[in-house]
């Protein structure tokens, strides 16, 4: 499982996650089973390097033999060289791109060209679940959008918008369990409480939904600092790892948390980001010269997607 959530302000938006990475596979008497967890997966992406558009990502960590992080890497590549099908190519216009457009080639590269084909074999029922939040600036505008994709039983709903430029709010998916009951006041296990003490089932998604609107938590204002939207993002990522850590069962929500802002002056920012290399011992090129990577909590380690 994940959590992954993007928080939505009048400044800009703040991408998060967490790190874990949970493989599941089936017993011999065919049930699912978890048998392992790994701490280090990628989740969280510049989606073009120089631009001010990120994506978060939840659900199936690959697709056939790519991780995600690699199908994610080969789809940046598209747009920052122009490469791939269709007239023009994929290349992002820094003058003219659009938040919806960087979606759509998303859902595009990820959903038809690659998802499709590599679970065709399996019933639609089967095929593992997928989402991307894709969120940034278009070219001139003066606030962010964010864009959702997510694939569920082999079909894709999305791009669909989250709220309006002038809206701010939180978005989370994934493993939501923390989240819900801190911030809804509910839990995603209400409904079959609900049924168990007699409510109808045609009654029971409205006593949801009027549950949720007198009991959540107004954690978002339009006038809270960038600063102040990256700490609630990392503590709602750092709940979420706390939950899983003690609810019985396997963890399956951990490892670093890594987080990135997203501005209209400043661009695309790495707040915190992992590493499964050293950096000082792999210098960077840059403009045709070679230097060495400054210390990690220097300013410039918010310049690279």
């Amino acid at each position: 499982m994940t959590i992954a959530l993007s928080v939505k302000i009048n400044d800009g938006l703040v991408l998060a996650t967490d790190s874990a990475s949970t493989v599941l596979g089936i017993t011999p008497k065919g049930e699912l089973h978890v048998f392992n967890v790994y701490n280090h997966a990628s989740k969280l992406f510049n989606l073009r390097k120089g631009l001010p558009v990120g994506a978060v990502t939840w659900g199936a960590g690959s697709i056939g033999q790519a991780s995600i992080s690699t199908i994610i890497k080969d789809l940046r590549e598209r747009f920052t060289n122009g490469l791939g099908r269709g007239s023009g190519g994929w290349r992002l216009e820094r003058e003219s791109y659009a938040v919806e457009q960087v979606a759509v080639r998303l859902k595009e590269f990820v959903f038809d060209d690659l998802y499709t084909k590599a679970f065709s074999s399996i019933p639609a029922e089967r095929r593992p679940g997928l989402g991307f939040i894709v969120a940034g600036y278009s070219a001139g505008a003066p606030f962010a959008e964010e864009f959702q994709i997510e694939i569920q039983n082999g079909e894709c709903r999305g791009p669909t918008k989250l709220r309006t430029q002038d809206q701010v709010g939180v978005t989370w998916a994934g493993d939501g369990e923390a989240l819900n009951r801190l911030v809804l006041g509910t839990s995603t296990m209400m409904p079959a409480a609900m049924a168990r003490l007699g409510l109808p089932a045609a009654q029971i998604g409205q006593a949801v939904t009027t549950i949720q609107q007198s009991l959540q938590a107004p954690l978002v204002l339009p006038a809270m600092p960038l600063q102040d939207a990256i700490d609630l993002a990392e503590f709602m990522v750092d709940l979420t790892i706390r939950f899983s850590r003690f609810i019985p069962g396997p963890q399956t929500v951990g490892g670093p948390i890594e987080i990135a802002a997203i501005s209209k002056h400043e661009g695309f920012r790495w707040i915190k980001r992992k590493y499964y290399f050293n950096r000082s011992l792999n210098p960077e090129e840059a403009f045709g010269r070679t230097f060495e990577p400054a210390e990690e909590g220097a300013g410039e380690r918010g310049s690279r997607g």
